[in-house]
């Protein structure tokens, strides 16, 4: 696999699968889904600089589940993969699973 980092304060993201089916069980056909807002953080740049120059880390890490905005980000293809790189402005916030639905997946 190709290495890929982020520059700065961008963060490259592999979307969740979307739901095959309905909350009533119904099968929904690719034409009809909508991308999912939701991700999984892959890598990170070093982060922004502020006015006095320093770099300030971003709060997100690879590994953790996001939720981002309908048009959030750009999508690119990396070794065949479809991800998003979107700026950590764009991250509404992380998605914090507890340790009981951790254990049980």
């Amino acid at each position: 696999m190709t290495k890929f980092r982020p520059l700065h304060d961008r963060v490259l993201v592999r979307r969740v699968t979307a739901e095959e089916k309905s909350a009533g069980g119904i099968i929904i056909p690719d034409t009809a889904k909508e991308k999912p807002q939701e991700g999984e953080v892959v890598s990170v740049g070093a982060g922004a600089r502020n006015e006095q120059g320093q770099v300030v880390a971003l709060e997100v890490k690879a590994g953790d589940r996001i939720l981002f905005g309908k048009w959030s980000g750009t999508e690119v293809k990396l070794d065949g993969e479809e991800l998003l790189i979107m700026k950590e402005s764009d991250i509404m916030g992380i998605v914090e699973t507890s340790s009981a639905t951790a254990k049980a997946a």
